[in-house]
């Protein structure tokens, strides 16, 4: 791996203000960003990545990349639910299992809009279609998860809606956001985009940093519940992800060969979903543990993902 590339990264202004969240948390500052600005901030950066997307998308041709990048994104997102599901089986309960599987099968558009940011660094691009199969890849895994618990559990009393969480796994507001996002940028003409362009270019990077400081201190406050469930949870929470990023940067190339493209690809099998998963699970298996399946992904895998992971998978897609 490239030293320099690992180092540039942990100096990065936007994952330093992460860091200090959780130092924040941990010397009991009373530092805290305001709930409804902490919501703003995420909208405004679903909101961002989406419109740019569909302006990266618009000046593109569909091709038989963009068609096989979706059968490939939303393959990841099946597949991963279903091998970790039995390894998560032998040691929590099957709702926790499901769960868990659930949210490291689908993504998180925090870890995408984090990596676009990575990229932009690297000054590397990505293609706009990315953002609709980062879309497309919440859905697969809620339903996968919600399956397995379904087939597994041996407590048939309490029968699960798929209908409804297909729905809700649709519509949930950072997957409609980012949708909608990408195709009224893909509709708006370059000279319509260029009047928001001070918006939604200049502004991200300082609005990522703030929104990275809430995540941080989000962060700290829950790793001590996450420390309660043992070793296997820490394990699993920086294992899987690094082997799926390492796997999917390798495999990517059969789809494209565009760096950028792969790298996304890396980081979206890495990533874990810590906002459409929980609120998905909510509604469709109440019996399992958010302490559990949330620290893991927001606590532990985010962060290793944007400190460690990111700068592996661009090496392995390089070398």
């Amino acid at each position: 791996m490239n030293l320099n590339l690992l180092l540039d990264n942990l100096t990065n202004p936007a994952l330093l203000f992460f860091l200090l969240g959780i130092i924040a948390v941990r010397l009991k500052s009373d530092l805290e960003i305001p709930k409804n600005s902490s919501k703003f901030i995420s909208l405004y950066l679903l909101f961002s990545i989406g419109f740019k997307g569909g302006q990266e998308l618009a000046h593109s041709h569909f091709t038989l990349e963009i068609l096989w990048s979706v059968i490939f994104g939303m393959s990841i997102a099946t597949l991963i639910p279903l091998y970790t599901f039995f390894i998560l089986k032998k040691k929590f309960s099957v709702y926790d299992a499901g769960a868990i599987a659930a949210a490291y099968g689908s993504v998180s558009a925090v870890t995408f809009v984090t990596a676009a940011s990575f990229l932009e660094i690297q000054k590397l691009t990505f293609g706009g279609h990315m953002v609709a199969v980062m879309a497309l890849m919440e859905s697969p895994a809620i339903i996968v998860g919600v399956i397995l618990i379904s087939l597994f559990n041996k407590n048939k009393e309490s029968k699960t809606n798929f209908s409804s969480i297909i729905k809700h796994s649709l519509t949930n507001g950072s997957v409609l956001l980012i949708l909608g996002s990408l195709i009224i940028g893909l509709l708006a003409s370059e000279q319509q985009a260029m009047g928001i362009k001070p918006f939604t270019t200049d502004l991200f990077k300082g609005f990522l940093a703030i929104f990275l400081l809430d995540m941080g201190i989000v962060s700290g406050r829950k790793l001590n519940d996450f420390v309660k469930n043992g070793w296997f949870a820490l394990v699993f929470a920086i294992l899987i992800p690094l082997l799926n990023g390492c796997i999917v940067a390798a495999l990517s190339q059969m789809v494209t060969n565009d760096v950028g493209n792969r790298f996304i690809f890396a980081v979206l099998a890495a990533s874990a979903s810590y906002i459409a998963v929980p609120a998905a699970m909510k509604i469709a298996v109440p019996k399992a543990n958010p302490g559990l399946f949330l620290p893991m992904a927001l606590a532990v895998t985010f962060p290793f993902n944007i400190t460690i992971g990111m700068p592996i998978y661009l090496s392995i897609i390089m070398s």
